[in-house]
């Protein structure tokens, strides 16, 4: 890591041909990022939708763009080439969705501690990053999943040829 490096927490989710597009959007991400850890792949039913089932992983990795930058020239432009659509329909189904859930240590979603499909990929990656409330990710996680159909996809391997860890 340099000193120009920052350090961002991704979610990814898929739910139309998930198993491929999952593997795909991490190998088009290590032509834009160093990709450090990967998640286990969750398989969870969708939230607002009556599509078919996601698969979210989560994964920590350094660029040297912003916070914004990366999200509008990296991760926009890589949800466009795999096919995405964005519609008023914002839980429509889709090929990829990211989502920069923290960055240089500083929570962006708040959100993240209210659902299993976030909290549990996140938890595997950052156990001990707590809530404003004082709650760790990992008891989150643990509460979440209790409350939650959600399952570990150990079908579906993310096999970074990157600094994965």
């Amino acid at each position: 890591m340099t000193q120009d490096d920052n350090q961002a927490c991704l979610l990814l989710g898929s739910n139309i041909e998930p198993e491929k597009n999952l593997v795909l959007a991490v190998e088009m991400l290590q032509k834009n990022m160093t990709i450090l850890r990967v998640s286990s792949v969750y398989e969870t039913l969708p939230v607002g939708s009556d599509g078919p089932c996601f698969l979210n992983a989560a994964l920590v990795g350094l660029t040297p763009l912003g916070v914004y930058s990366l999200k509008r020239k990296v991760l926009r432009q890589l949800e466009t080439e795999m096919g995405r659509v964005r519609s008023r329909d914002k839980n429509a189904p889709r090929p990829i969705d990211f989502d920069i859930i923290a960055f240089n240590g500083k929570f962006l979603d708040g959100t993240v501690w209210q659902f299993a499909y976030k909290a549990v990929p996140a938890a595997e990656l950052m156990p001990f990053y707590l809530s404003d409330t004082g709650e760790p990710l990992h008891d989150a996680a643990l509460r979440l999943k209790s409350l939650t159909l959600i399952k570990e996809r150990t079908d579906v391997l993310i096999d970074c040829v990157c600094k994965c860890h």
